[in-house]
């Protein structure tokens, strides 16, 4: 399924023109819809992956640019081997059986994440298809992979210290413009807004640094069951919040 009546009857959220630029989402409550259905975990997390291939149509459709998706977190190395092992093959599976589409569609594909810890099967199938897609220009769909946002800010601090040894920068240089331009990805904006179905009411370690300023949308809906009209809601929600940066309007 797709935003096909955007062809006949464009929504308000894109009449106005608000759209927001970047979406970030945790595709979280795959082992809980797979539980309510008595099914093993494997099955939500196959069922999480046709979902974001769903959603990656639908942002593409209205004409958001980039949206960011937290796929395995750092965190996540601590559950259990099996399960560990079948999302590895999933993501495998997902950028075989999607590449094709997400061609035709013009997605570029992004990794955001600690690429330099993963088993090297993996390392290579992510570094394939990102070198496929780099010329694509409509969309950037970018996979949080590996990723946790302490990490990343650890990360940049390493980088930004070892400028300061090598006496290309001093401690005074040291600013929020240089540590987010020494994060994973430096070209990609700040998420505009982060979506979190599940029910659950925390960011979990995704994007921390990035989303000091992101609206937040929370709904009960498991990942699986997320459908058009419940980003069609977000989006509708995210055009009349209030954004003003800490400041106050004139």
């Amino acid at each position: 399924m797709s935003f096909r009546f955007l062809k006949k009857r464009k929504p308000p959220f894109y009449d106005a023109g608000r759209i927001p630029v970047h979406i970030g989402v945790i595709m979280d409550g795959n082992g809980r819809w797979a539980r309510k259905r008595g099914l093993p975990r494997s099955a939500g997390h196959k069922a999480g992956a046709e979902k974001l291939r769903n959603v990656t149509e639908w942002c593409g459709n209205l004409g958001i640019k980039y949206l960011t998706v937290y796929a395995f977190s750092t965190e996540n190395w601590s559950r259990p081997s099996e399960e560990v092992s079948g999302l590895m093959s999933l993501l495998i599976e997902f950028l075989e059986k999607y590449e094709p589409e997400m061609a035709i569609q013009g997605v570029r594909l992004r990794v955001l994440g600690d690429m330099d810890s993963l088993p090297d099967n993996i390392r290579r199938a992510l570094d394939n298809a990102v070198q496929r897609s780099v010329n694509r220009q409509k969309m950037q769909l970018i996979i949080a992979f590996n990723y946790g946002g302490r990490r990343e800010i650890a990360h940049a601090a390493r980088k930004i210290s070892e400028m300061i040894t090598q006496g290309t920068i001093t401690p005074a240089d040291v600013s929020e413009d240089l540590i987010s331009d020494n994060l994973y990805l430096p070209d990609i904006p700040d998420p505009d807004m982060i979506i979190r179905p599940s029910g659950e009411l925390r960011l979990s370690n995704f994007l921390l640094w990035e989303s000091a300023y992101s609206e937040l949308w929370f709904s009960d809906v498991l990942w699986p069951d997320f459908s058009e009209e419940h980003l069609r809601k977000a989006l509708e929600d995210y055009i009349h919040r209030d954004r003003r940066y800490g400041g106050v309007k004139s």
